[in-house]
């Protein structure tokens, strides 16, 4: 998955013209990691089927 996530951060990168030192790719690849981790988290919570998204959002 490593590899993966490197050509990811590659494509990501041109993509946005970002210049990316050699030394921050450990520290964005642990980032993506992470979020990744998170986001499956929240895509593999189960919902009833008739669970409606809320109107309004409020802290």
């Amino acid at each position: 998955m490593a590899e993966h996530l490197d050509d990811y951060i590659d494509a990501v990168a041109s993509a946005m013209a970002l210049p990316l030192e050699d030394a921050w790719r450990p520290v964005v690849r642990a980032n993506l990691e992470v979020s990744l981790r998170l986001a499956r988290l929240v895509d593999e919570f189960p919902l009833p089927d008739d669970t409606e998204s809320a109107a309004i959002y409020a802290a």
